[in-house]
């Protein structure tokens, strides 16, 4: 993230949230992304604050939640970290196999994975970098060629 960045260090209550979302997307709707990105960044910001809430601070609305975030006319990119002690990413289970598919959770990750362009967490897993470009990037490498 550039020089632009904004940050907010908040509680885990469920109306900040709220506040979060419509603050960084009315910035991505004045940059004129359109309405199919900002669904899909509204969803990806409430899954990992959810899970930064729940998971990393194990609900304690008392635990901060960071967020760092930079809209710009090319991309939004969006910074979620935790007070916990992280986990790893790569162990949790995929949604879609066995007996997770009846699971009523964990698909959180999947989803922002599926509606980010890119998701990536610190080494110790307390922390989310996740960036939305304008254009996906197949249609940025078809642009170059």
């Amino acid at each position: 993230m550039n020089a632009n960045v904004k940050h907010i260090d908040c509680t885990g209550e469920p109306a900040v949230l709220s506040e979060i979302c419509q603050k960084i997307l009315l910035e991505a709707k004045s940059c004129e992304f359109d309405d199919d990105i900002l669904f899909g960044l509204h969803l990806a910001i409430e899954e990992a604050f959810v899970n930064a809430v729940k998971h990393g601070n194990h609900g304690d609305e008392t635990q901060k939640v960071y967020i760092e975030y930079n809209v710009s006319p090319e991309k939004v990119e969006i910074q979620i970290s935790d007070q916990g002690k992280g986990f790893s990413p790569e162990k949790v289970p995929d949604p879609r196999c066995g007996d997770n598919v009846y699971k009523t959770g964990g698909r959180g990750i999947l989803l922002m994975r599926a509606y980010m362009d890119h998701v990536e967490y610190n080494k110790t897993g307390n922390s989310v970098f996740m960036v939305k470009y304008r254009e996906n990037t197949s249609d940025r490498m078809k642009k170059r060629q």
